[in-house]
């Protein structure tokens, strides 16, 4: 297959820079898309409304920037965009850009005026919550208004989460406040720098909310956000050489420093130091007011070679290193393996953070590695393999291919189908298998793509157990054209849907596990039918030959699991927890009296939920977690390694999905004679 398709699942709403013809782009992207697409939508009113609605709540996602009158005047555009296309006339969106850039203007100035007003530090008022945005405001006034019911709220929590001593912080609270206000205002101003936009990011942000309307992962790409694309399904990046991730204080710090990187060479970043900013030419980008697609883009894509970082350590020292991306492996997004026992079984473990393959510059290969790993697991006489792809969005359709094969026989895998109708079956061409023993796969809403497609074939072959929770429901595959000669735009077009060898599809509607698993915030996950321009789910008519494979034990070990689920105790406390934690997503909450007593018992009721939930994902579970022989002796003397895996058997031990896999492969080893 000559084909360059992908299909994972990545960030939608991506800020590109072009300095091209928004018009011309537009009507580039139009024609690929009516020409290619799956399921092409014709160009009408209902796309000018989905394209009008959704930019503007892309723009101002909770109604807190623009006001009522605004958006009727920009409503004389709503069903005049397709039109606009139509004509090849997009100075509708200066009128847009114009309007969005007065908004974010006028924040700036109510901030700045109330912050030299009096501000009492009580009301008598309430703020109201809600998952859905809030009307528009009526005028100016009103909206200032709720800016300081907003400011004062923040200001009562922040105090809250001081302490849990409520009568110590209502003792202090004149002096404690003061301290919260000049934050709270300070972090409002800041704010400001991650909505301003550039006319060219603006651009990028409504052709990207085109896109959409054809389907959630019809995209529009900059060169940059193509770079950042290639980052996440490729096992070895241009790489500055850190690990960063933000802390519950909404704070950037260093998780790993990288053995022979940049950051590694500048002897002076250590784990733990927080980061505060990040320069690349002239342009400065404060980690707390940024906004974090621009300091993700700078970290991941190739674009941004250089760049200057401002750090702070633990003991308040300040400080700031270039540092310089080199092409480095990307330990976070490679396989792995490892081994659990249990008192009479030993089970491997192989993670599959992502599909990647050598797309433009990498060395290996999703498929390659676990092959490498189960050849380790195999020396140390498993008796069953677990295979992780739970969060793994997708990447490589070749690598799913490639990867269901190790463990099927020849045979068919799914059927693709185009725009045209014409159907293609994906095979497995290689006799043989490297591994027939028992295995249980581990899914959940974030397995998409690329893991739904090798999910499918494991469990139509009833060649493996599938555990966990729904997943995503992706079941489309995309293909990267390039938009301009000088390749500096791109368009990410779903060209084809796959089906499972049954001809029913999990598009939309997910793959159920064999065994569900109790799992937190599994509600909460956006899955694919959370998405209004999604592709529906259909099935197919057709007749494929393969031979699906006996498991005679199955139901026997379906049974026993559930039944030990229903009575573990981990399992339980996630299901009440459960019940407590959708409530606070799916329902509007009470309002809240702007009063520090009663912001403070809000405050600490919600904290002290997050506690349970931290309390319950990080038990450590009774599980030997231990590296296959081969690792043992290969890594000897890599101390980088050794700590990065200490992190990962810390992350095993915490896993209850995990636990339960090993127990369905130890009773399988138990049942068999």
């Amino acid at each position: 297959m000559n084909r360059f398709l992908i299909i994972g699942l990545f960030p939608l709403f991506l800020l590109g820079q072009t300095e091209k013809n928004p018009c011309k782009t537009l009507s580039r992207i139009n024609t690929l898309i009516q020409e290619n697409h799956y399921k092409p939508k014709p160009v009408d009113d209902s796309l000018s409304v989905y394209v009008f609605k959704t930019l503007l709540s892309r723009l101002d996602e909770e109604n807190r920037l623009f006001i009522e009158p605004e958006i009727k005047w920009l409503q004389k555009h709503e069903l005049k965009i397709d039109d606009y296309l139509t004509t090849n006339d997009c100075t509708f969106l200066d009128d847009f850009y114009a309007a969005y850039s007065k908004t974010v203007l006028r924040y700036k100035t109510v901030i700045e005026t109330l912050k030299k007003e009096p501000f009492p530090l009580s009301s008598s008022e309430k703020v109201q919550f809600s998952k859905e945005a809030f009307p528009y405001a009526k005028d100016e006034a009103e909206l200032k208004h709720q800016y300081k019911k907003r400011i004062l709220f923040n200001i009562l929590r922040d105090v809250s989460e001081m302490s849990t001593n409520k009568d110590s912080l209502t003792a202090n609270f004149e002096t404690l406040a003061a301290t919260s206000k000049a934050k709270v205002f300070d972090k409002s101003e800041c704010k400001i720098r991650s909505y301003e936009l550039t006319k060219e990011e603006f651009n990028s942000a409504f052709l990207s909310v085109f896109c959409s309307y054809f389907d959630p992962h019809t995209d529009y790409f900059s060169q940059s956000d193509k770079s950042s694309f290639y980052s996440n399904v490729s096992s070895d990046n241009l790489t500055f050489g850190l690990y960063v991730s933000m802390t519950e204080k909404d704070e950037m710090t260093v998780d790993e420093v990288l053995p022979g990187s940049s950051a590694y060479f500048t002897e002076k970043i250590d784990k733990g130091d927080q980061l505060l900013k990040v320069k690349h030419k002239n342009d400065e980008y404060e980690i707390a007011c940024a906004s974090m697609k621009k300091i993700d883009e700078i970290i991941t894509s190739n674009e941004y070679k250089t760049a200057d970082f401002t750090f702070r350590k633990k003991s308040g020292e300040v400080y700031s290193v270039r540092l310089s991306k080199k092409i480095m492996k990307d330990y976070q997004n490679n396989v792995f393996s490892f081994k659990i026992k249990t008192d009479n079984a030993t089970i491997g473990y192989i993670r599959i953070p992502s599909f990647y393959a050598t797309f433009e510059n990498g060395k290996s290969s999703a498929s390659n590695d676990v092959a490498k790993e189960v050849y380790k697991l195999q020396e140390d006489q498993i008796d069953g393999i677990i295979i992780d792809v739970e969060n793994n969005g997708g990447g490589s359709m070749e690598e799913a291919v490639k990867l269901s094969g190790l463990f099927i026989d020849a045979g068919p895998l799914a059927i693709m189908n185009d725009n045209k109708n014409k159907k293609e079956i994906l095979k497995d061409m290689r006799r043989g298998t490297i591994y027939t023993g028992p295995i249980v796969v581990m899914v959940n809403g974030f397995s998409a793509s690329a893991s739904e497609f090798f999910a499918n074939a494991m469990q139509d072959y009833n060649r493996a157990i599938l555990v966990g929770n729904r997943t995503l429901g992706k079941a489309s595959m995309q293909r990267i054209f390039p938009l301009d000669d000088d390749n500096q735009e791109f368009l990410k077009l779903t060209l084809e849907k796959f089906y499972r060898i049954t001809g029913k599809s999990n598009q939309y509607s997910g793959i159920m596990p064999d065994i569900e698993i109790p799992l937190l915030f599994d509600k909460q996950m956006p899955r694919e039918d959370s998405n209004k321009t999604a592709l529906q789910n259909d099935e197919i008519s057709v007749i494929v030959k393969y031979n699906r494979l006996s498991n005679e034990f199955k139901d026997e070990v379906m049974a026993l699991s559930k039944k030990r689920i229903e009575q573990n105790p981990i399992a339980n406390e996630i299901i009440a927890l459960n019940t407590k934690i959708n409530p606070l997503y799916d329902n509007d909450l009470p309002p809240i009296l702007l009063h520090f007593d009663k912001v403070f018992d809000e405050v600490n009721s919600i904290n002290k939920l997050w506690k349970e939930i931290k309390s319950t994902g990080e038990k450590k579970l009774s599980m030997t977690v231990e590296q296959n022989s081969i690792d043992i002796e290969n890594q000897k003397f890599d101390e980088y390694l050794k700590s990065f895996n200490t992190e990962r058997v810390k992350d095993i031990k915490q896993n209850y999905h995990i636990l339960e896999a090993v127990n369905i492969l130890n009773d399988i080893k138990n049942i068999k004679p």
